[in-house]
């Protein structure tokens, strides 16, 4: 009954409208359960985690294994990944003219939640400044400005479901002036007035969208005129908040706490994950996901963890690296009791072949394994909440696994170009390593060496191909039937 009730209640909504139920709380910072609905979408469950995307795709995973192997039901799309071409050219998502184009682009399936925000997470620092009326963006062709308009316009074109309000952040720089914190908070109220005005001039057909406003990493008093505009004037208009700083939470207005809130303080273990939460913290980006798989690198734990060995002081490893040799004769799943893809198709040694080879397949297995351990984990997340055990499921977790993951040792696939930081691209050396080079000459030496061949030497007649060949005419000459006799080579009447 309580099931109807809620379907019931979100079909009354506005068909834009984001629904945020808090199915309990203990205090302002303190975990909690809550649910995300949108009508036509898959609910989400909090604490949980959404699809971290490159060019509109999870890294490895194709849309068919998406639809089929992987627990998500959202994803973050930066929009720096597709206007590589402003301002000389209009980008080709832009030309493609059909209702949610965005979502067609990218081939994510209608009942997915899509979120559009202007960077990446973590975002690469631009050495473009941000200005009153426009962000620096890293693109696939260089970094570039984008202007408040532009992304407005973009996101009534693209009709993403939620949309992340511009933020005036610089990223990377080590200290922030007071002043320029100042710019930030002006920058910010006006860009999202800005969005929340292009909102309310859609025509009746237009599909619309919820907006999270973003809050920034800076200290209360000095965003507090900011803050005061979104709760005296905004805060009925938009449906979430964007947290760039999770340590920064309880500057956050007793007001906006019934509002979900969208995590972009890249974690770097499960440790952290489980302190921002512990914070109050509803929906994350995990980009220690992508980073582990490409590293060859398989998650192994579990929320709660396991009752640990008293007699052992030693803390279990977070992950396990494929690329070590000792797998190669291993034909156990990736992790025991894991019902993933992978685990119940595919063993370790296969695995290890794969990345051995330089096989995508060994990434995309990875991939779909460390999505699987990462849903679980948020399940047990949300039952350990329920149950009232987090505060010492959290300690006993501490104690069993290791602060960090494991230290890439392989090579991993192809670094893609927002990998790098800013400074790196500075750098004449090539970010990878030649995939072939030319034989020195005691190379060249040995090899015709191997092959029967003497230096300044002509060919052995194995390695000439005769003219009989060529014809194909070889095994022929035994023949006695007289055929061969009668061959002839005349000069052609047309020549």
């Amino acid at each position: 009954m309580a099931t109807d009730a809620a379907v019931n209640k979100l079909n009354e909504l506005p068909p834009e409208m984001i629904e945020f139920a808090l199915l309990k709380t203990t205090g302002a910072l303190a975990p909690r359960l809550g649910r995300i609905s949108l009508a036509g979408r898959k609910t989400i469950l909090t604490p949980g985690f959404i699809g971290n995307t490159s060019r509109g795709v999870i890294p490895h995973i194709s849309p068919d294994n998406f639809g089929k192997s992987v627990d998500l039901n959202g994803v973050y799309i930066p929009l720096e990944d597709f206007v590589e071409k402003h301002p000389q050219k209009i980008p080709p998502v832009f030309k493609y003219d059909v209702p949610e184009a965005l979502r067609k682009f990218i081939a994510l399936p209608d009942d997915r939640l899509l979120i559009l925000g202007a960077r990446r997470n973590p975002p690469i620092p631009s050495p473009v400044a941000n200005t009153n009326t426009e962000v620096g963006l890293s693109t696939s062709v260089g970094f570039k400005q984008m202007s408040s308009e532009y992304y407005g316009a973009a996101v009534r074109k693209l009709q993403p479901d939620i949309v992340i309000g511009l933020a005036d952040i610089p990223f990377g720089q080590a200290s922030v002036g007071t002043k320029r914190k100042d710019k930030m908070s002006d920058r910010t109220e006006l860009w999202l007035r800005d969005m929340i005005a292009r909102k309310e001039s859609l025509d009746k057909d237009e599909k619309s969208w919820a907006i999270f406003a973003p809050i920034l990493p800076i200290e209360r008093d000095l965003q507090s005129w900011y803050l005061e505009h979104i709760i005296d004037d905004m805060v009925d208009k938009i449906s979430g908040v964007a947290i760039y700083d999770t340590y920064l939470l309880d500057d956050l207005p007793d007001q906006l706490h019934h509002l979900p809130r969208l995590s972009f303080h890249a974690p770097a273990s499960p440790h952290e994950l489980l302190r921002q939460t512990s914070l109050g913290m509803d929906l994350f980006t995990v980009p220690f996901l992508a980073d582990a798989t490409d590293a060859g690198i398989v998650l192994d734990f579990t929320f709660p963890a396991p009752k640990k060995d008293e007699s052992s002081s030693t803390r279990r490893t977070l992950g396990i690296d494929m690329w070590h040799e000792d797998h190669a004769c291993s034909v156990i799943p990736l992790s025991d009791g894991c019902t993933c893809y992978a685990c119940t198709r595919h063993h370790r040694a296969y695995l290890q072949h794969l990345l051995a080879a330089k096989e995508m397949l060994g990434w995309v297995l990875i991939q779909l394994h460390n999505h699987a351990i990462m849903a679980d984990f948020f399940t047990g997340v949300r039952a350990s909440i329920q149950a009232g055990t987090f505060d010492a499921d959290v300690a006993a977790f501490e104690a069993y696994y290791e602060p960090s993951l494991p230290e890439k040792t392989g090579q991993g696939p192809r670094i893609r170009g927002y990998q790098f930081k800013s400074e790196e691209h500075a750098k004449k050396d090539k970010k990878n390593p030649k995939a072939y080079k030319k034989f020195d000459d005691a190379k060249i030496l040995e090899l015709k060496a191997a092959h029967g061949q003497q230096p300044n030497k002509k060919p052995g007649m194995r390695d000439v191909i005769d003219d009989e060949a060529l014809l194909g005419l070889v095994g022929m000459q035994n023949q006695d039937d007289g055929r061969m006799q009668d061959l002839r080579l005349e000069d052609d009447p047309k020549a």
